[in-house]
């Protein structure tokens, strides 16, 4: 009996935490890395991922541990072999505007996504899905073009968010959605401002206001953090990390991640088309030194995966530094003397002038000649990114299916580098196919060796994140910022 009563004041105290009126304002910068295309629409290429993640649901998102957890789907079941999943959703959630979410939003959503006309990025994602249907107002049934084991995961993405049926034309400024936040204004190069959605469905937000400020440049964002202009700012350099922790203004989380950051080769364009000399740049980097001089030690080697050190997919690989065999796969492709390379960065990321400078001088002993080339962070990804030969890239934690998809495999929106590769798609193919763990896990480890082999990305290192706040924060779960549940945010007066 006393337990029972125990449990009841539990839930009264937990009820009325969750039904306080949201107070205080949070304040962030985001980088404006899409420049004019910069938009609130989730499925856009320039979708503003800081603002999108707290004003849109997800039908499945990543808990704390990174597995997949309810968000507007409450269950999720396959038919026995992989091909027909149906999704139960979440009972009485409405949208911004007060209308009823339900499953015609759902089949809209995803359908708007899958549509190859509209251009979203995100449809590898999903492009597996052959038909979605309601099978009632609260439950929608995915028919897949073939098995596919792992589509949880998939659900997870950061851009398969939830939008009202019929609002594609309008949701790029509207921003309606179902989260714990609502868009007041929109201004990607100025100050966007969210207010508390008290109607969210796991209670009203801790904070009654956002403020999202566009800061294209990385150090002039530190430096905002560090005059108190911002309340967070996920990247601090690692040299400050015990600074800040002897100053009671500010708090420090050190979040493992699946990010990564590196440098992505054209492979369609000479000689990097050659796959001796993309292989030969790789072999001259000192993984473990580039990770020292770039984050100070911050991170975990990668032999060029983009799948996440804690992820269940994982391949355990060695890569060295080789500089004799680098030099003889360049005099193998016909670069005896060696080769040139102009490499674009920016300060979107302030990591990447280290890296540039680091990776210039470790590959010179190979005969590579690196010359670093400085452009406008404003824009980036839609004026250098992708087009110029050599660039470098940053890319945020995926499950292993999407990453390698998402940026190798050969018809997707964001394979950076061009690679185009048969048979390394078949590999994926096949692993989204078989039901069988083990097997399904082998076919993706062998898709991340035959990438170390022959890819034309350097991948050579996940970033352990090391996230700055102002003291008056509180409850910001320290995880990876895809698993954050920015509800549960307060500030101090």
């Amino acid at each position: 009996m006393r337990q029972h009563i125990c449990l009841c004041l539990a839930a009264l105290l937990w009820a009325g935490f969750a039904m306080a009126e949201p107070t205080g304002t949070f304040r962030h910068a985001h980088g404006i890395g899409s420049g004019a295309l910069s938009s609130l629409d989730p499925a856009n290429k320039g979708q503003v991922p800081e603002i999108t993640e707290k004003i849109m649901s997800r039908l499945i998102r990543p808990g704390l541990d990174g597995r997949p957890q309810s968000d507007l789907a409450i269950s999720w079941q396959a038919n026995e072999n992989g091909t027909i999943w149906t999704l139960n959703l979440r009972p009485d959630v409405v949208f911004h505007d007060g209308s009823s979410f339900g499953s015609e939003d759902v089949i809209y959503s995803l359908n708007r996504v899958l549509d190859p006309d509209n251009g979203s990025p995100a449809r590898s994602v999903v492009k597996m899905i052959k038909k979605v249907e309601a099978t009632g107002p609260l439950s929608v049934r995915l028919i897949l073009q073939s098995t596919f084991a792992d589509l949880p995961l998939q659900l997870m993405d950061k851009r398969l968010r939830m939008i009202p049926e019929g609002s594609g034309d309008t949701i790029a400024q509207t921003g309606i959605g179902t989260g714990p936040f609502m868009v007041e204004k929109f201004d990607a190069d100025g100050i966007t401002i969210l207010t508390a959605n008290k109607d969210y469905y796991a209670g009203p937000p801790g904070v009654a206001r956002i403020e999202i400020i566009g800061i294209s440049d990385s150090q002039a964002r530190l430096q905002a953090f560090l005059g108190g202009q911002l309340d967070m700012e996920r990247g601090i350099k690692p040299l400050l990390r015990d600074v800040l922790r002897r100053n009671d203004r500010y708090i420090v989380q050190d979040i493992p991640t699946g990010n990564w950051i590196g440098i992505a080769f054209r492979t369609d364009i000479p000689p990097y088309d050659d796959v001796r000399v993309r292989r030969a740049i790789r072999m001259a980097v000192d993984r473990e030194d580039l990770l020292k001089l770039t984050l100070g030690g911050g991170g975990i080697i990668s032999c060029d995966t983009p799948v996440a050190p804690n992820d269940q997919y994982r391949a355990n690989m060695s890569c060295p530094q080789d500089i004799p065999g680098a030099r003889a796969l360049l005099a193998e492709a016909g670069f005896a003397d060696g080769i040139d390379i102009s490499l674009y960065i920016s300060t979107y990321d302030e990591s990447w002038p280290a890296m540039a400078v680091a990776f210039q001088e470790q590959v010179a002993a190979a005969g590579i000649r690196v010359h670093v080339e400085k452009v406008s962070s404003d824009g980036y990804w839609s004026e250098v990114w992708m087009k110029k030969p050599v660039v470098a890239t940053r890319w945020g934690e995926r499950p292993a299916d999407q990453a390698l998809n998402e940026a190798f495999h050969s018809t997707a929106k964001w394979n950076e580098t061009y690679f185009k590769d048969p048979g390394f798609d078949r590999m994926l193919e096949r692993a989204r196919l078989e039901l069988d763990f083990n097997e399904r896990r082998n076919y993706y480890i062998h898709a991340q060796e035959y990438l170390f082999e022959k890819s034309g990305t350097l991948i050579p290192y996940h970033v352990t994140q090391l996230v700055g706040l102002s003291s008056r924060v509180r409850n910001l779960d320290p995880v990876s910022n895809d698993a954050v549940r920015w509800y549960l945010l307060t500030v101090d007066e």
